[in-house]
């Protein structure tokens, strides 16, 4: 048995935030209705990259934040599916949406609506701004939220111009504060019986990541500048170049100065006292990261991590995205796994990054194919038969 078997998603989101918060929870157990477009589904159905099968092609970028859930083809604009969802609403524990704000009050579909039909439903809004503010109605991509929440003003090298990470870090943590929201608005119905409206912005999602930086703000009334790998307040914290090219991230605190610069033969920084607090060293930043560099750079980068593993200073290889999908911890955590797909045979996924002791562990399963559960999940769920779901079709309901 997995955690969240028994709850069940209605999920009306696409694209990229809620849907991996969805598979999330799909995978710890919960049964999720991901509802879709008759004909053309989630839009990022149709993204690069794509992945040809021997039968069929589908979207890689949708299938890494879709597995594991039902496909329903439903009209949103059409009153007959607008009933379907209210319908399905009836059983389900969350809704789940993502839609610009007040777009599904025009279809009766908005919180107000199946709360007041649905006390017991959590009903979870996610929107780039929120529901409300002077931006509640703005447009936004994770680029745009990363750069209005502070992150990309961090990111870069010094004195260099704002950098954007290498993964969409906005809607990736927006997933995850959304999953937190669900189970959070879960645990308090287990007790009180209510469900609840959860009022989710991207943009709160990364100020409220901006912590540290936010904290040096309210203490020191500091702006952070762009440091690259660097930290703004620990030395050493950065990424070095080694003798061969490659990179290593080292970061220590009082207790790794000392072991550090003996195994780089800094023997007179070893018992140097006045380098050995962090506030000396940070107040020597230009001179300690300079010649950190140069010993640094005399040192192959495995040999590196070799003599810093020996004596417990933390130092991590920088590695590209095959090294760690092959990397032999990673292997070993079991964190790539793979799914069969009825058109693309086996298919290498992430895992869900939880082991339990007490549950089974999150299960990996493939994504649907476009409205393969709808006419199974109205049949079953709501009782129709052949039919009322013939009837429906024809009326391009669902």
């Amino acid at each position: 048995m997995r955690p969240l078997e028994g709850i069940t998603i209605l999920d009306l989101s696409r694209v990229l935030a809620c849907p991996f918060a969805s598979m999330i929870l799909a995978e710890l157990g919960a049964t999720v209705i991901k509802v879709e477009q008759p004909g053309t589904g989630d839009e990022t159905r149709s993204f690069e990259p794509r992945v040809e099968g021997p039968a069929g092609s589908e979207s890689a970028y949708y299938m890494a934040f879709n597995r594991s859930k039902q496909s329903i083809c439903v009209n949103l604009r059409s009153p007959e599916g607008q009933e379907v969802i209210r319908r399905l609403a009836k059983d389900a524990d969350v809704v789940l949406e993502n839609f610009p704000v007040g777009t599904l009050k025009k279809y009766r579909l908005d919180a107000q609506t199946l709360r007041d039909l649905y006390p017991q439903l959590v009903y979870v809004s996610c929107t780039g701004f929120g529901l409300t503010g002077p931006y509640a109605h703005r447009k936004g991509y994770d680029t745009v939220f990363q750069a209005m929440g502070g992150i990309m003003s961090l990111t870069g090298e010094r004195g260099g111009g704002p950098v954007k990470p290498g993964l969409p870090v906005a809607d990736l943590t927006s997933g995850m504060w959304v999953a937190i929201a669900i189970l959070s608005a879960l645990m308090g119905r287990r007790d009180n019986g209510q469900g609840c409206h959860v009022d989710f912005s991207m943009l709160d999602g990364q100020v409220g990541l901006l912590s540290l930086a936010a904290a040096r703000f309210f203490a020191l009334g500091e702006v952070p500048p762009r440091l690259g790998t660097e930290h703004p307040g620990r030395i050493p914290s950065a990424a070095f170049v080694c003798a061969d090219g490659k990179w290593v991230q080292i970061t220590g605190s009082d207790q790794h100065w000392k072991p550090l610069c003996l195994l780089l033969g800094l023997e007179a920084w070893a018992n140097d006292p006045s380098l050995e607090k962090n506030a000396s060293r940070l107040a020597r930043r230009e001179e300690v990261m300079t010649r950190l560099s140069a010993a640094i750079a005399r040192v192959e980068r495995d040999e590196l991590c070799r003599r810093c593993d020996a004596v417990g200073v933390p130092a991590g290889p920088i590695l590209d995205v095959s090294e760690v999908l092959s990397n032999e911890h990673v292997v070993a955590r079991g964190m790539v796994q793979r799914f069969d797909h009825p058109e693309l045979g086996s298919f290498p996924a992430l895992r869900v990054p939880f082991k339990f002791d007490g549950y089974d562990d999150p299960q990996i399963n493939r994504p649907p194919l476009l409205g393969e559960h709808t006419e199974r999940i109205l049949a079953e769920r709501l009782g129709m038969s052949p039919e009322e779901i013939n009837d429906l079709k024809e009326k391009r309901a669902i």
